[in-house]
């Protein structure tokens, strides 16, 4: 799942409009919808901010 760093995170968007799954949505602030995430990766790629990362909270 994609952790957001809120310290980080300038809300541009650039990861929303990058997102296959439409996981990601930018309302009063950025969310994730976590039901739709696939982990791809691909918000944390764009982000211009590093705000974005991948957790891996399955791993043992």
């Amino acid at each position: 799942m994609v952790h957001i760093d809120r310290l980080n995170c300038d809300e541009c968007g650039t990861c929303v409009s990058v997102c296959p799954a439409n996981a990601l949505t930018l309302g009063e602030s950025l969310a994730v919808d976590e039901q739709k995430c696939t982990s791809c990766c691909r918000c944390v790629d764009v982000c211009p901010f590093g705000a974005l990362s991948l957790l891996r909270e399955d791993l043992e």
